[in-house]
């Protein structure tokens, strides 16, 4: 269910599990793939995964145990701006504070509670909101003013070996977008990103990365090959992030 495209009697008249609430950025993502790709990819898994928990009810519903009858995932509007100072050197990056970051995620989430939808699951596409958003889950569940309870995803934590090959508008951004949005990647593009693309983030000394903001180790905003990233492989991401997003679907709304 897609809570933007939806009424609001039609949401009230739903029977919702739990709410996807998609996060991404606006921010560099090299020359080949567009400023949106974290909040694009973030939002291609919430609904690949909408539709799985939309299987997993429809099955149960057809059995015979009642008691394990499931209802919706909502899908919620995704949050398109994040976390992301450290891209501040490239056009067009947009960023807020942790702090208004937290704050606004937050509130987004426990006002799901006057529609009766209290548990929330934060999928999330951009590595600079991992960390406030671990933070935004603890606090949401902790709050004594609801009964909500909240747990953050990241995708591309949850691909299985493919997340060794995690960069940024590497590989596996550029497979999911492809897959998802192919008419968004410059294809002409593709083979200047990897020529000018960095090995790996940062600038690594005894476990301390040296480097506060991207241009300091990449100069076209590009880490890891995107040329090793085909539509092929992104279905494989949103078959294993979808996956992994709905078996912890179930685990937030039977706990």
């Amino acid at each position: 269910m897609n809570l933007a495209e939806s009424t609001w009697t039609e949401v009230r008249d739903a029977d919702v599990d739990v709410a996807f609430l998609p996060v991404g950025s606006t921010e560099q993502h090299g020359p080949h793939a567009p400023l949106a790709t974290d909040a694009l990819t973030a939002t291609a898994v919430a609904e690949a995964a909408a539709a799985r928990y939309e299987g997993v009810a429809d099955e149960a519903t057809a059995g015979e145990d009642e008691a394990t009858a499931r209802g919706e995932a909502l899908v919620t509007p995704t949050v398109p701006v994040g976390v992301s100072e450290e891209h501040r050197a490239f056009d067009g990056t947009m960023w807020v504070s942790p702090d208004t970051f937290r704050a606004y995620v937050r509130e987004a989430a426990a006002s799901l509670g006057a529609s009766g939808i209290d548990r929330v699951v934060f999928v999330n596409g951009h590595g600079g909101n991992v960390e406030a958003l671990a933070t935004v889950a603890r606090r949401f569940s902790r709050d004594p003013a609801h009964d909500g309870y909240g747990v953050a995803f990241t995708w591309f934590e949850a691909v299985g070996e493919h997340t060794d090959d995690m960069g940024h508008a590497g590989p596996l951004e550029t497979a999911l977008l492809r897959a998802t949005h192919p008419e968004l990647v410059r294809e002409d593009a593709i083979e200047s990103a990897r020529e000018g693309a960095a090995d790996r983030w940062g600038e690594w000394v005894v476990g301390v990365n040296l480097a506060h903001d991207a241009d300091a180790f990449t100069d076209n905003g590009v880490v890891g090959d995107p040329t090793a990233g085909d539509a092929a492989r992104g279905q494989e991401l949103l078959a294993l992030a979808s996956e992994a997003l709905c078996t912890l679907a179930v685990a937030v709304v039977d706990r």
